[in-house]
């Protein structure tokens, strides 16, 4: 198994890949604050490109309007090893994602097959689920949110229930106490 740990100075937003014998990629992604923030160099490392290659996706997913430059593009202050401070340019998420659909190298390729299978298993079932992030963390702060949205969702199941329950009572031979009702029911 291959690691290749891509972390920014301060340690907010890393990515941690994972390549397996079978060849298949897990991406492990800490988020801060709702997104994670790499820069260019960091962007090469993980598709393993070019910066040349990468700076020619990102000026095109903005000519396209794909993405607003001011929502994904934010500067942090980080310090180098000459100790001096400079402004980095960083990218969130959703220019990491697009440049996932852009870039061609064997890592975003295996990409772009992940994000098909859970695109692909949220059209068919009406979700997608990260069972394994789940497990070890227990959904961490989306947990509550999983719970309400699960709520919601069987509150529906009981109004519809309650409608059938009403249209079946108004049938003529209805007989709350018949064995048909009951395993109907």
């Amino acid at each position: 198994m291959t690691e290749v740990d891509i972390s920014s100075s301060n340690d907010k937003g890393h990515i941690i890949i994972y390549q397996t014998e079978d060849g298949l990629t897990h991406i492990n992604v800490k988020i801060e604050d709702e997104t994670i923030w790499l820069t260019q160099a960091q962007l090469c490392s993980l598709y393993q490109t070019s910066k040349s290659n990468i700076s020619e996706h990102i000026k095109h997913i903005f000519q396209e309007g794909e993405l607003e430059e001011k929502a994904v593009v934010r500067k942090f202050r980080t310090t180098a090893a000459d100790g001096k401070s400079y402004n980095v340019i960083h990218y969130n998420l959703d220019m990491i994602i697009s440049l996932g659909y852009r870039v061609k190298s064997i890592i975003a390729t295996k990409f772009r097959i992940w994000a098909t299978e859970r695109l692909k298993e949220y059209m068919i079932k009406g979700f997608t689920m990260d069972d394994e992030r789940l497990k070890q963390l227990g959904g961490g702060n989306y947990w509550g949110e999983l719970l309400d949205r699960i709520r919601d969702i069987r509150s529906s199941e009981k109004v519809l229930y309650r409608q059938v329950l009403d249209l079946y009572a108004t049938s003529v031979d209805y007989d709350p106490k018949s064995a048909q009702s009951i395993r109907f029911f």
